[in-house]
């Protein structure tokens, strides 16, 4: 047995580095969507906890020290490390642990090809457990007095949507790569145009005078019906990356607001644009494989048919 955990060791130490510098690396591209909320520092969409999500459920508990060092890197670039981040860190941990269990719990398959597999990603995984990292968040830099109490459920809504979007946004996006395949030319064709129209389209939409943010949801649904999560998770992070930068800058339907405003249009944005594909995807790969049982059914029930039925004898 301590052979065995010998020969182990060094492929866990690599898992925790890999986790780690996923969650730190991501953290750094999160930082750049940055804004600040009444003195607090958040980003409309956080990475590291789709990061983190993703490994957890590839990896179980195993993921989890990785998971703290990428946290522990991440704050310690970004304002030093002091004692009382210890707060943060934990929930920062607290919260993809949670949404692992309740994802296992709940029979949570890693295809995501039922449309309960959608629902739960949504609730089990984003919105439920992100409680706990915006509550412990937010309560810290609250206690540390480096943000007003009366400013708590700004800054608290603000870092839960961030965190949230992260495990929608992200988690999907992660788990579908180890399954793509090279598509035939014209599936490959139409997924660069796909992508070349999301981009086009949400460039459009985010920089136009007029209220036009609604464009986006046609190609999110032209991409998750006909490519499921291979299709509709991309776009839709690359439609959320948009909009945040143009939020961020406060140009076409974000400028003249409040930056309250602003981050509740934006989320109101991503999260629809996550439930978009999450739920359509997991109901169009759900009934395709209905249909592809069924298709076997017929075929063995035929072949059954077809041995039963006495031949005649040639003539």
């Amino acid at each position: 047995m301590p052979t065995v955990d010998r020969r182990r060791l060094p492929a866990d130490i690599l898992r925790i580095l890999a986790v780690a510098v996923a969650y730190w690396a991501t953290g750094q591209i999160g930082l750049l969507l940055r804004v600040t909320v009444e003195g607090a520092m958040v980003t409309p969409l956080w990475p590291p906890t789709g990061i983190a999500v993703a490994a957890l459920l590839w990896t179980g508990l195993r993921a989890v020290p990785g998971i703290m060092l990428g946290a522990y890197l991440t704050i310690q670039h970004l304002s030093g490390f002091d004692p009382v981040d210890t707060a943060i860190l934990l929930g920062n941990t607290l919260a993809p642990v949670c949404a692992y269990l309740m994802l296992r719990r709940a029979g949570f398959r890693l295809e995501m090809d039922r449309l309960r597999d959608g629902l739960a990603l949504v609730f089990l995984g984003g919105l439920l457990p992100m409680l706990i990292s915006a509550t412990v968040g937010t309560s810290t830099v609250v206690a540390t007095g480096d943000l007003p109490v009366g400013q708590f459920w700004s800054v608290w809504s603000a870092w839960w949507a961030g965190d949230a979007m992260g495990v929608l946004l992200v988690t999907p996006l992660l788990l579908v790569v180890p399954r793509l395949t090279i598509p035939d030319p014209y599936r490959a064709g139409e997924a660069v145009l796909l992508l070349a129209a999301c981009a086009a389209v949400t460039v459009l939409a985010v920089h136009s005078d007029l209220s036009l943010l609604f464009l986006v949801f046609p190609v999110l649904i032209w991409a998750s019906v006909r490519f499921q999560h291979a299709g509709g998770a991309p776009c839709a992070l690359l439609a959320s990356v948009i909009a945040i930068r143009a939020a961020t800058d406060q140009s076409g339907p974000f400028a003249a607001h409040t930056l309250f405003e602003i981050m509740v249009n934006l989320q109101a944005l991503n999260g629809s644009a996550a439930l978009t594909v999450l739920l359509l995807s997991a109901l169009v790969t759900e009934q395709n494989n209905i249909r592809v049982k069924i298709e076997l059914v017929c075929e063995e029930l035929a072949e059954v048919v077809e041995r039963l039925t006495p031949r005649r004898p040639e003539e």
